[in-house]
């Protein structure tokens, strides 16, 4: 291995001053440095100010709002109440993993609640209700702060917090009786290498994102996410009991049908063009654009049910997409949409280029957004897909 003077050196002796080299210098020092990791840990804006994601969640709470019904006839057909193995203490326990710092998870952990206790009232009887135990899984960097200081004072469940990734383990084996996860499974836990290696086909120079039109760009996005896919089921099947349900909405695109080009993303790639311009300005240098990706990926049903099926932990019991336009239609006010953006990724984008340069990104994000059609929504491909699953019987 070369010790870090290799890249200050080298490359010179070579190149000399070409430019593009110089370039390339600079990205291959920069990821050197980061010791080839790019931050994918930040987690969403804390607190309840105005740029926080409690106040600028208004798409992820019309997810939630629409999910209610599906979930609700979910468990009533398919939870087994009278096969789970309750422990002693007669306890239900949920996982929410990617909860955030609320109130979307609470209008999701309500429903599940709700749905179990009518099932057992209905085909038990009232004295047989459990109690409710819900965990609140996210990142360690989650403002669980926030979260806990807005529970809901009459939530019919004793609440904990458990931070960590929920490509992990979280929880003991057989702990678990219902898993949720919504708006998460599309975060990567780490970004493929091959996009920031400058010497690859799928070097994703000047953009923060992939597309179907860089098929190498897809695909390493595509193979990673399959791997964080993998090993977040490996995971809950361990934590699940036999029986126990996991319930996923997903952000997603229509299937392809081998047609890659069709999957774009024009609201980040506005973005990413604030970016290039705030170089170009002056405020850092046009390699740090480089060296950034988003860690998201968007699957797709098809690509998702192999994913699943794969693993062979669990049965489908239900996959469909869902129609979220009588729940969330997009805001068409642009400050407001750059601010459920900046909520999102602000954390990332900090992190990387430095918390001086925000205000700027983002009112010049708000003008771009003004400026184009981004707000009609003419090329976006993006919808959410729900998935029911069922832990199988282990067989040993």
């Amino acid at each position: 291995m070369f010790d870090d003077n290799w890249c200050l050196t080298f490359p010179f002796e070579i190149y000399g001053t070409n430019t593009r080299y110089k370039r390339r210098l600079k990205i291959f020092d920069f990821i050197l440095n980061s010791k080839l990791k790019m931050p994918t840990e930040s987690a969403m804006n804390g607190g309840i100010g105005t740029e926080s994601y409690a106040k600028n969640s208004r798409y992820q709470r019309g997810i939630a709002e629409t999910a209610k019904e599906i979930i609700t006839e979910g468990i009533k057909k398919n939870l087994d109440i009278e096969k789970l193995s309750l422990t002693s203490v007669n306890t239900f326990r949920i996982a929410d993993f990617g909860c955030s710092t609320g109130p979307n998870t609470f209008i999701a952990m309500q429903t599940i609640v709700e749905a179990v206790w009518k099932k057992f009232e209905t085909e038990l009887s009232d004295s047989q209700v459990p109690d409710f135990q819900v965990f609140f899984n996210d990142r360690t960097s989650n403002d669980f702060n926030t979260l806990f200081a807005s529970l809901p004072p009459e939530r019919k469940y004793y609440a904990a917090g458990v931070p960590g990734s929920f490509y992990k383990r979280q929880f003991p084996k057989d702990s678990l009786h219902f898993a949720h996860s919504s708006c998460t499974l599309n975060w990567l836990s780490v970004l493929p290498q091959e996009i920031l290696d400058n010497s690859s086909p799928a070097w994703n120079q000047g953009k923060i994102t992939y597309s179907g039109e860089r098929k190498e760009v897809f695909n390493a996005y595509a193979l990673q996410y399959a791997k964080d896919l993998d090993s977040f089921f490996k995971a809950r099947a361990q934590e699940l009991v036999c029986g126990g349900l996991t319930a996923l909405v997903i952000p997603s695109v229509p299937n392809p049908n081998n047609d890659l080009s069709n999957i774009t993303f024009p609201s980040y790639d506005l973005l990413g063009d604030c970016l290039v311009e705030l170089a170009e300005r002056g405020r850092f240098d046009a390699a740090k654009v480089d060296s950034f990706n988003l860690p998201v990926y968007y699957t797709y049903p098809n690509e998702l049910k192999a994913i699943i099926e794969k693993n062979q932990d669990f049965s489908i019991e239900r996959i469909e997409v869902l129609n979220i336009q009588s729940k969330h239609q997009i805001d068409p006010d642009s400050k407001a949409y750059s601010l459920g953006k900046r909520a999102v990724f602000e954390g990332l984008l900090q992190e990387h280029f430095g918390s001086e340069f925000m205000d700027e990104l983002f009112d010049l994000y708000t003008e771009k957004v003004e400026e184009t059609a981004v707000l009609l929504n003419p090329k976006e491909t993006s919808m959410v897909t729900f998935v029911l699953l069922k832990r199988d019987i282990r067989i040993t």
